[in-house]
């Protein structure tokens, strides 16, 4: 089965990016508190080995899960959802309810943020 892939602005790319370098920069510190607490070897430093191995795997997931995201992505042009005269992913929309206006903008799921506006295209009113 073909991968789905993932609608992306170039503003959403460059987050990801920056957040895989962050998460990237950590695993120095993370593997020197491993080599510490190996070099120990006491029972308070298993403890400390332990938390720094479960932390290290939950980084190497994240930073896996965000390289999958980028090569799964396909990059939104966004001047052409401007002129697409219906709305696709990009497009912003103005949302009534109970007489108050809300603006927001339909993004791919990664870029999602309601508290910024940002609302994914495969939610209840982004699939709308």
């Amino acid at each position: 089965m073909p991968e789905k892939a993932i609608p992306m602005t170039k503003k959403g790319l460059d987050n990801l990016g920056r957040e895989i370098e962050e998460l990237k920069s950590r695993r120095k510190d993370i593997a020197e508190t491993i080599h510490t607490a190996q070099e120990h070897g006491t029972s308070q430093n298993d403890a400390e080995y332990e938390h720094a191995k479960q932390e290290q795997s939950m980084l190497e997931g994240k930073i896996r899960e965000l390289e999958e995201t980028i090569r799964r992505s396909t990059l939104i042009d966004e001047k052409k959802v401007q002129r697409a005269g219906r709305i696709v992913i990009g497009s912003g929309v103005q949302i009534e309810n109970n007489g108050k206006k809300i603006h927001n903008k339909i993004e791919g799921t990664p870029e999602a943020d309601v508290a910024q506006g940002l609302i994914s295209n495969e939610s209840p009113i982004g699939s709308a």
